[in-house]
């Protein structure tokens, strides 16, 4: 499994000087990390390919279509107001937004069932779902929610800030999920992963996720607050202007915490935020004008699941703030 590097430097000439420029990283054409593994009945994550292409500018439209039975490519055209609330996306969606300015504002989306206290995963669970180059306002709850047993899904080049309660949240034994590239920025309660100290029979044994190439800036926590996933994975992320911490990661969950960059964040990791204790492997990170990571216990290794290769962490800094976010897919 490789993942698209950097562009190499490219040296131009204009007026006669010689002019440097980064190119940012092209997109990944598919996930890396938990939202790859072939497991519970799905080979990695797809959506909607395979299925018909639709162009959507309205609210109507967009909850239409990505409620509709079957593979489907929702393409989003233009911010669409939809209203308050969480609205709900079927299995095998990709939704993904045309240019860099489209997008959802004054609700969310929900990739799950209700919510209820099953221990036991439904056949039906929501699945292979994928959200890409889309911007998320003004929510009213959470801007992206997965819930009840959803897996396989692809969270990616996203732009999100300013909702109500999280950005992306992931609870309620979800699992095989990626999330990669996308700036979070403007907002307190980011990404909660599980979201109480008492669903372990729930959450225990799933909760896999990975989160990387993410740009966590000015998002003063859950960035993220994890409860019982293991492993979950945290590598070449950008943190910046963290007032409370980084990952925190507590209630029986495995953090695998490597080759990120933090940059002016208070408290950058640790596994006694609140609650239970959790456990920390950290490996390889860059620390500029932070505080001391607190770590310990022991964490299953990503490489048990998946395959991967790091960028190295002193040229996460510039790979991530021109690489994240919208426009680039």
């Amino acid at each position: 499994m490789k993942r698209t590097a950097l562009v190499a430097i490219a040296t131009t000439l204009l007026g006669g000087l010689a002019v440097t420029t980064t190119p940012a990283a092209a997109a990944d054409s598919a996930p890396i990390g938990f939202a790859a593994v072939d497991a519970l009945g799905q080979n990695g994550t797809t959506g909607g390919a395979g299925g018909p292409e639709v162009t959507v500018s309205t609210a109507a439209d967009l909850i239409a279509a990505i409620k509709a039975t079957g593979p489907r490519v929702v393409r989003v055209q233009g911010m669409i107001t939809v209203p308050a609330g969480m609205h709900d996306v079927s299995s095998d969606k990709t939704i993904v937004g045309v240019g860099a300015t489209s997008g959802i504002t004054g609700g969310g989306l929900n990739i799950g069932l209700p919510v209820s206290e099953t221990t036991t995963p439904p056949a039906d669970a929501v699945h292979n779902v994928i959200i890409r180059n889309l911007v998320f306002r003004n929510a009213t709850d959470d801007s992206i929610n997965v819930q009840m047993f959803s897996h396989h899904v692809w969270i990616d080049h996203n732009d999100l800030s300013r909702g109500y309660d999280g950005l992306i949240d992931i609870k309620r034994g979800s699992s095989y999920i990626t999330v990669s590239w996308n700036h979070v920025h403007d907002h307190a309660k980011n990404m909660l992963l599980g979201h109480s100290d008492s669903n372990g029979a729930q959450d225990t044994g799933r909760l896999k996720v990975s989160y990387h190439h993410n740009f966590f800036d000015r998002t003063s926590q859950r960035n993220p607050r994890t409860r019982f996933g293991n492993p979950v994975h945290i590598f070449n992320n950008y943190f910046l202007n963290n007032s409370d911490t980084g990952p925190a990661c507590q209630a029986q969950s495995g953090c695998w915490i490597e080759g990120n960059y933090f940059d002016n964040v208070e408290e950058p990791m640790t596994n006694s935020y609140s609650g239970p204790k959790g456990s920390i492997v950290e490996r390889n990170n860059v620390y500029v004008n932070s505080g001391k990571p607190v770590v310990g216990g022991t964490v299953t290794d990503p490489r048990t699941y998946y395959q991967y290769s790091l960028d190295p962490p002193a040229d996460v800094k510039a790979l991530v703030t021109q690489g994240a976010g919208t426009g680039k897919v």
